[in-house]
């Protein structure tokens, strides 16, 4: 195998890769105004393989062991055209949803009702169970500063009463 096809596939595995990981985060996002939306399974690294290989394989147009540029962009293009397909239909539901008098347009009424029409349902009881500290029912200011302040001094590292840009950094969560 020479350099030239090594770095070929290697490049592709990696966008290949790449597209699974973005097609792996989008449908979940997309999914979830489906109706049988399916919650996220384990995948075997075997399974993962297989996907990469009939990827490659459905990329290889003129079955000849390599995906060049013509190939490959021929995979992409029909892979982002079948995505955009897919959100099309999806929105064309979500506004056929909305558009209950089935004229074609929506009003402010009938695009605000999903809003409108959802419950407020709001709950003190885990503000209480983090911040009353004393169990008496009710959350005093030095409660409600407690869990921040430790916080502040928790990302405090020099423990000079200041955050530096660098402690707000490092404090915030990664995701």
């Amino acid at each position: 195998m020479t350099v030239t096809t090594t770095r070929r596939i290697n490049v592709y595995i990696r966008l290949s890769f790449v597209a699974l990981m973005a097609s792996a985060t989008i449908v979940p996002a997309t999914a979830q105004n489906a109706p049988a939306a399916q919650a996220a399974q384990p995948l075997a690294r075997a399974a993962f393989m297989q996907r990469i290989d009939a990827m490659f394989v459905a990329a290889d147009a003129n079955k000849d062991g390599f995906a060049d540029r013509i190939e490959l962009t021929s995979a992409q293009t029909k892979e982002l055209n079948a995505r955009k397909a897919a959100l099309l239909r999806q929105r064309e539901a979500g506004f056929k949803q909305l558009d209950k008098d089935n004229n074609g347009s929506l009003t402010l009424a009938e695009f605000n009702a999903p809003v409108v029409a959802a419950p407020i349902r709001a709950d003190a009881a885990p503000v209480l169970a983090r911040f009353d500290i004393n169990k008496d029912g009710k959350v005093s200011l030095a409660e409600n500063r407690t869990p921040a302040l430790v916080q502040f001094d928790r990302a405090d590292t020099n423990k000079d009463g200041a955050l530096s840009v660098a402690e707000q950094k490092a404090a915030v969560p990664r995701r």
